[in-house]
């Protein structure tokens, strides 16, 4: 293995310990504990649990067989609610202290209800967070692009981007998202990566419901990073099969709109993508669509006068309080239709999730293009 996802994985192990130091010493602070030996056992458990996702996703990619991908479940969703009871901790001491300057009296006797509610509030988002990740939503955006042929006016594009699908989303999910995308009647499908969450999966049997979308100007896709953790060469032959056009820094003709597609391998180096763009030479003054993960590179994509970028990745954050961390990150571009100069920039929240099957903060979404 090499030095960097060494120095990653020990990096992220020692955060989860520290949060869950935080979260332990928070709730016994408040709600304290007179049973020295139920105060070991919950030390215990959330020792284990603090290991329990690192472990649980170096298993998936090596296994896909049903006790991996059931702790792999119990793992994510245990990170998902970790993280909201580690919002819950930092707001009790906040509040704690909110009481000491406001100088009630006894203040002492409100640190147990304070943590009470406060962690009773973090369970319920997380529980409505699992349903409402559950909820995909269909997106439905104009967008006007300079050049765009005749005949493409009041056409349909249907933008899947980030289905994760893997030991969380499974083909049941799948079937779930083609059938709802199937009653919208696209034009053309695109998909800008993380289609699988990179683990090892049987692709093919997954992806299988794929098939059934048979837009009239074809679908198109270009990897993710998640979709590069895995086994890229197998998921590009699974998507051929099922009818996608793998976009590896080219460019082709739907009806006279220019399709272009970069990896994200490629996408995440300036030079590399100053490179691709140059390369596939996007005609000046004719209307043309990127499928690129990320949304960055902006600069080099508007010189190479593309007119629209379709990108997923940042999930909007997924969960609060990243859903700040993602917007300070990506700024604008962390959601919705944009400008960048002369590009146009969609970036679409994913209809799947990485990590914690919920989304708090966010909505799970497929979006349908109409070309005005």
């Amino acid at each position: 293995m090499k030095a960097w996802p060494v120095v990653g994985i020990f990096t992220v192990q020692s955060l989860l310990l520290l949060a869950h130091w935080f979260i332990f010493h928070t709730w016994i602070s408040f709600w304290g504990s007179s049973n020295a030996e139920a105060t070991l056992a919950l030390r215990a458990v959330m020792i284990a649990l603090a290991l329990s996702f690192i472990v649980a996703a170096l298993l998936s990619f090596r296994f896909a067989n049903p006790l991996v991908i059931f702790i792999y479940r119990i793992a994510a969703t245990w990170l998902g609610f970790m993280t909201l009871f580690l919002v819950a901790s930092f707001l009790c001491w906040a509040a704690w202290y909110g009481v000491l300057l406001a100088g009630i009296a006894n203040p002492g006797r409100l640190r147990a209800p304070i943590a009470v509610v406060l962690f009773s509030a973090a369970v319920a988002a997380g529980i409505l967070g699992m349903g409402n990740a559950l909820w995909v939503r269909v997106k439905r955006v104009t967008v006007e692009l300079p050049g765009l042929p005749t005949a493409w006016k009041g056409r349909t594009a249907l933008v899947l981007s980030d289905m994760h699908l893997g030991h969380i989303n499974q083909l049941r999910f799948c079937r779930k998202i083609v059938a709802r995308a199937v009653e919208l009647k696209p034009d053309i499908v695109f998909m800008p990566g993380d289609l699988f969450d990179g683990g090892r999966i049987e692709a093919e049997r997954i992806a299988a419901p794929l098939k059934a979308l048979t837009p009239a100007y074809g679908k198109y896709f270009s990897s993710g990073n998640h979709d590069e953790f895995g086994n890229m060469a197998v998921y590009a032959e699974v998507l051929a099969g099922i009818g996608f056009r793998v976009l590896e820094n080219e460019r082709v003709d739907a009806d006279g709109l220019h399709i272009l597609g970069i990896p994200y391998r490629d996408s995440n180096y300036p030079i590399r993508m100053r490179a691709a763009l140059a390369g596939m030479q996007v005609p000046q003054g004719e209307a043309s669509i990127l499928l690129s993960h990320v949304p960055n590179r902006l600069p080099i994509v508007e010189q190479a006068g593309v007119s629209l970028q379709i990108s997923g990745h940042t999930h909007g954050g997924q969960i609060f309080p990243f859903t700040w961390v993602v917007r300070r990150a990506f700024g604008k571009y962390t959601y919705g239709l944009q400008r960048f100069g002369e590009l146009q920039v969609y970036t679409s929240y994913g209809a799947g999730t990485w990590g914690p099957p919920m989304r708090v903060g966010t909505h799970p979404e497929m979006v349908l293009l109409t070309f005005a």
